[in-house]
């Protein structure tokens, strides 16, 4: 089974629909698939609800499909450094679900291991847990959270072999793993290609039968959010 593709559009056109729910990794600018959710916006699929701890920045990252008016609703941990997400969301023009980093994370990780849901005491006695579950176990409450599981999810790699196996970078892992581990179909993002059998099994991250189709981008922008300078 051949899972690469030539482009990002291509990786997504047959599979793109209005509608959709879409995860995708990263952590502000950090190991985001910035030619994928470029593909998002040119493929111009509305109604979007997109998992992602935030969303990037105005004009990068996911800020680029919230510019656009193509996703409704986010479910994020936090909205950072993004004022039209901010300015959106506080307007009444985009659904948004808060949900802790942690708990967003686990959510993730369940879905993609089949677990429907779980219990954690991260929100008690909070908006968090506003109708939802509650229960007590060995004295102490507990919220029970939905897993997350996305018709699509986008995510952003090192390296990829031709089976699929992925490699992060350093903090660029960040939701990577989780994410696709949560997609009915996951598309990845990678700088480079190798044969099958040259990536070591145990520098691998993600095993192949999470990804279903992988685009090479061998010279992604990675933007700095913030770039502060001092004069010597």
């Amino acid at each position: 089974m051949n899972k690469i593709f030539p482009s990002a559009r291509a990786a997504l056109q047959d599979v793109l629909k209005d509608g959709q729910t879409l995860a995708v990794g990263g952590f502000g600018l950090c190991g985001i698939p910035e030619a994928l959710i470029g593909a998002v916006k040119d493929l111009g699929a509305k109604n979007l609800t997109a998992i992602s701890n935030n969303a990037g920045v105005d004009d990068f990252g996911l800020g680029i499909l919230l510019a656009t008016r193509q996703v409704k609703k986010m479910i994020s941990s936090y909205v950072g450094e993004n004022k039209e997400f901010e300015r959106q969301y506080l307007a009444g023009e985009l659904e948004l679900e808060f949900t802790p980093q942690g708990t967003l994370a686990e959510k993730l990780r369940a879905g993609g291991c089949g677990i429907p849901a779980f219990f954690t005491k991260t929100g008690v006695g909070t908006i968090v847990a506003e109708g939802k579950d509650v229960r007590e176990f060995d004295g102490e409450k507990y919220i029970m959270e939905r897993s997350l599981v996305s018709d699509i999810s986008l995510v952003k790699a090192w390296k990829a072999d031709k089976a699929g196996n992925l490699v992060y970078r350093l903090t660029a892992q960040n939701f990577n793993p989780v994410v696709a581990m949560a997609g009915k179909i996951t598309v990845v993002e990678v700088e480079e290609i190798v044969e099958n059998g040259q990536l070591e099994p145990a520098q691998i991250h993600t095993p192949s039968i999470y990804v279903h189709r992988i685009v090479l981008n061998t010279n992604p922008e990675k933007r700095i959010e913030q770039r502060t300078l001092t004069q010597a």
